[in-house]
């Protein structure tokens, strides 16, 4: 059994549309898992509520009036009813696949971390959960998803105990993320990547949500501090840090080489595609023009 937390943003607009959807897809994941709303944003009171969510309102903040992850990690540890935990962000709609991934992790490497690549997908309206909703879900990701950067991950499965001592980053903004799988790799524990077996959409959005918008997130002081936080090393940890990963068929498999050959390969691109790209549209138009003329003299 499973306790997922989250902190949402305010339940307004587009982004309240898109985080409805999400808390209710994790209501319906088998066997039903103990889910934990907390923070007191406008709307957070009323879904918990809504859905029979327990609801912690009170997490810390920092100046800027933004949640602390040290404090949201503390309460949930403190309050979640089963061994293991998620964290995920409110935006993120998850599948049955998911359950199932979950528990053959769990049972393999009883202590470790489970994360999984986002696939983003623009959703504008409010899911409707009846029978064959999966199904419709898998349909519209597989024509409309695109698959997330490595950089981005946003669901976090791991149980009590494993983060002992949680810096004061500022949720919502860079490099939080990058810790929890870092603050594993340096206890020399498994990084589980679940992409292959579970599906995890991310609910596009823009971020009218923050003040100061995507600069500040991106940008802003709180990313500084962040930054700060996290160790001011610029290679971060992220999905291609991870150790093993499970294949479709539940199996676990040593990761091996995948930061270097995604350099290699970013490398080379660099060299042979970004850096002729001027000398090809040369090279074309004067292949054009040679063509233009021949056929023009023919």
């Amino acid at each position: 059994m499973l306790t997922i937390f989250t902190i949402p943003k305010v339940f307004k607009g587009h982004i309240g549309v898109i985080q409805h959807n999400a808390i209710e897809s994790w209501t319906k994941l088998e066997p039903r898992p103990d889910i934990i709303l907390l923070g007191n944003d406008e709307g957070t009171m009323e879904v918990a509520q809504e859905f029979g969510l327990r609801h912690l309102p009170n997490v810390a903040t920092n100046e800027h009036g933004t949640p602390l992850l040290s404090d949201m990690f503390r309460q949930a540890e403190a309050a979640a009813s089963f061994e293991w935990m998620c964290y995920v962000n409110a935006d993120i709609v998850l599948l049955s696949d998911f359950a199932r991934a979950f528990e053959k992790v769990r049972r393999q490497v009883p202590k470790s971390l489970m994360v999984s690549k986002r696939v983003n997908i623009d959703i504008a309206e409010t899911l409707t959960f009846e029978a064959g909703w999966e199904s419709r879900m898998k349909t519209r990701r597989n024509s409309d998803g695109v698959a997330g950067d490595h950089k981005f991950i946003d669901v976090f499965v791991f149980p009590k105990g494993m983060y002992a001592h949680v810096p004061d980053f500022a949720i919502g903004r860079l490099w939080f993320d990058h810790w929890l799988i870092k603050a594993v790799r340096e206890q020399n524990l498994p990084v589980v990547d679940a992409s292959l077996a579970a599906t995890v959409l991310h609910q596009n959005h823009d971020y009218n949500h923050v003040a100061g918008g995507k600069e500040q997130v991106w940008n802003g002081e709180e990313q500084e501090r962040n930054y700060q936080l996290y160790g001011r090393v610029k290679d971060s940890y992220t999905l291609l840090d991870v150790t093993h990963k499970l294949t479709p068929g539940g199996a676990l498999r040593r990761v091996r080489l995948r930061k270097p050959l995604f350099k290699m390969r970013r490398f080379a691109w660099d060299i042979f595609v970004r850096r002729t790209a001027a000398l090809r549209k040369v090279l074309g138009l004067r292949r054009g023009f040679r063509q233009t003329a021949n056929d023009q003299s023919s």
